[in-house]
């Protein structure tokens, strides 16, 4: 039985400068094709009245701004996540199980409740990256740690690279776990800031439930079309 607003496969990274960009681009966009997720820059300029003018169009919305706090500061933040209508929050699981637990308490799981999923580590990192923050152990490693502290607190799954959604399906063994995958480059596309990426149909076949494309379809001459063939190269 799921416990969370049913998620689209494809989630259209919304990362503009503006309203007036982001709104351009949604006009175009169908929502039986895909989500949209609003990160912080658009989110710090625009606010919470895009979000649900995003949702009254229909569209389900990742509300992307990853929150890590003290356990208090992020259960305000997810309660009022969820007051705006979305069907996808993120925190970050390194804020420690007693805010993921905070998290969890302050949205309920239920049909009509967003998902609450954890990051575990930045697709932009490496392992170099996490000797420099001081974590020594693999990435891989990190990764399976921070899911099972976030599954342990009952959340609904995770934010993680392609290369890890088969080992996260191992973690969230729950009958509709959310592994939602960045860093997603159609064929021939470029990488752009991402250093660990799969193609739509690998991050699928490799257990995502949803994946995030931003650039390849937000710069694309027809981005409806390029959306629209994503999204029925993995349904």
């Amino acid at each position: 039985m799921r416990m969370h607003r049913a998620q689209p496969s494809l989630y259209v990274a919304l990362d503009f400068p503006d309203r007036a960009a982001a709104e351009n681009l949604v006009a175009q966009l169908d929502p039986a094709d895909c989500g949209l997720k609003v990160g912080k820059e658009l989110f710090t300029r625009a606010g919470p009245e895009l979000v649900r003018s995003l949702v009254d169009r229909g569209f389900a919305v990742f509300l992307d701004l990853k929150f890590h706090d003290i356990p208090h500061t992020v259960a305000q933040a997810c309660r009022a996540a969820s007051d705006l209508g979305v069907s996808l929050v993120n925190v970050h699981a390194s804020g420690g199980r007693a805010m993921l637990a905070a998290a969890r308490a302050a949205i309920p799981p239920g049909t009509d409740a967003p998902a609450l999923i954890a990051v575990t580590v930045l697709t932009s990192m490496t392992e170099a990256d996490l000797v420099d923050i001081g974590v020594n152990r693999p990435l891989a490693d990190q990764v399976s740690a921070l899911a099972r502290l976030s599954c342990e607190a009952g959340l609904d799954g995770v934010v993680c690279s392609a290369w890890e959604a088969t080992a996260m399906r191992s973690v969230f063994v729950q009958p509709d776990p959310v592994i939602v995958t960045p860093g997603i480059r159609p064929a021939g596309s470029a990488l752009d800031d991402q250093s660990r990426v799969m193609t739509p149909e690998e991050a699928i076949q490799a257990g995502a439930t949803s994946i995030v494309v931003g650039r390849p379809i937000t710069r694309a001459q027809d981005p409806a079309s390029v959306a629209h063939e994503i999204a029925r190269s993995i349904r």
